[in-house]
């Protein structure tokens, strides 16, 4: 009797290590079904209703922090990483530079962690050689109507004139980093929910957009320079390549079409459920304002800057669009424009962004694409856009 109770209990033992084994989800967040389990851990489980008990503590709250995971294999259904080269694919967990990487303090490439000083150090440099911005002489602006954030909806036309008073584009729009820029403008259909369909020409100048602005420039070079010595690129040359997928990669905002990018996005201005989206660069709302296709309203907050650049955050409507609040670097290069908004998506992906322009802080806050991925599991700019710090 002895022996069969040991056995009894021996069996009723095993029976519920075993079983607690199977009704876990430690170590399998993230994996397809596995019909050998009791439950799942996968996102499918909510749906089935099959989820392990501990499914939501270990893979949903877990799953957005690197404790427990520092240097784990790349999984592509996980939300975020915790490997070595998560930093350089934007997609590393939030606590990944507190609890994987041994330097801590802020984001940032393999070879180091970013820190917010280091990112405005060098965003004082970039300003500092900005040398194709505009001069006082060079462009004049009449901001008008000023408006509180709680009338930024009302779609009130506050100003009389033109937003743009003055642009020398004899000077302006003759330097190859502007001729580039221009170039590239005007290949887009505002429109979501139609592809973008480029010619080979048009895919060129994509290219040479990327290549002038940050390879022809010392305003570019000292970007690269900084990202590479931080371990971000390994050359120059792939540093390039990653500018030209994150920006003009083309991902679907609308109907499964491919029909958006980052630059489009950001620079260029779309229209999206029946409003203009993104639309965050000086000159083409000079272009749109001077060939009468947009009409300033308002103005609802204005940089502390006294010489360019500066930063407005406009209210307008683009031929029956409105656009509530459109923030915009007024005057700047366009090199420094795509400089400044690449440096604060590469370190800072999905976050805010503090930089120091002539000792005066700018925040600028990035968004990461989320449903479609370049390259391995990199993610395309979702967007970004200028405001002054509201602390």
């Amino acid at each position: 009797m002895k022996v069969i109770a040991f056995l009894a209990l021996w069996v009723t033992l095993f029976h519920q290590g075993y079983s607690n084994s199977l009704d876990t989800c430690v170590g399998r967040c993230g994996y397809g079904t596995d019909n050998s389990f009791s439950c799942q851990c996968n996102p499918s489980c909510e749906g089935f209703k099959d989820c392990c008990s501990d499914y939501t503590d270990v893979c949903k709250t877990s799953a957005l922090s690197c404790k427990g995971r520092c240097d784990e294999k790349f999984n592509s259904q996980n939300e975020c990483h915790c490997n070595s080269k998560c930093a350089q694919h934007q997609n590393c967990c939030s606590n990944y530079a507190d609890l994987c990487d041994s330097d801590g303090g802020g984001d940032g490439g393999s070879g180091g962690v970013i820190t917010d000083a280091e990112i405005k150090s060098v965003s004082e440099a970039l300003y500092a050689l900005d040398s194709n911005k505009a001069s006082s002489s060079e462009l004049i602006i009449n901001p008008q109507a000023l408006v509180h954030d709680s009338q930024t909806s009302s779609m009130n036309d506050l100003s009389s004139g033109n937003l743009f008073r003055y642009l020398n584009e004899k000077v302006l729009f003759s330097r190859p980093t502007y001729t580039a820029f221009l170039a590239v403008l005007d290949n887009y259909n505002r429109m979501t929910g139609q592809n973008e369909d480029f010619s080979p020409q048009q895919l060129a100048e994509q290219e040479d957009f990327v290549r002038e602005t940050m390879a022809n420039t010392e305003l570019g070079r000292e970007l690269f320079a900084f990202l590479y010595t931080k371990g971000v690129y390994a050359s120059e040359e792939e540093f390039l390549q990653d500018l030209k997928m994150m920006w003009f990669g083309l991902y679907s905002r609308n109907n499964n079409k491919k029909d958006s990018s980052g630059f489009e996005h950001i620079f260029a201005g779309e229209i999206k459920g029946g409003k203009v989206s993104g639309f965050h660069n000086w000159i083409q709302f000079y272009l749109l304002e001077k060939s009468g296709k947009l009409n300033y309203y308002s103005h609802s907050f204005n940089g502390p800057w006294t010489s360019y650049p500066d930063v407005l955050g406009m209210q307008f409507m683009w031929e029956g669009y409105f656009k509530q609040v459109g923030s915009a670097v007024i005057g700047c290069s366009p090199e420094f424009d795509f400089a400044l908004y690449s440096l604060c998506y590469i370190t800072r992906p999905g976050k805010q962004c503090r930089l120091s322009l002539g000792g005066k802080e700018l925040m600028i806050q990035t968004y990461t694409w989320e449903n479609s991925f370049y390259g391995d599991g990199k993610k395309y700019i979702g967007s970004a856009f200028p405001a002054t710090p509201r602390n």
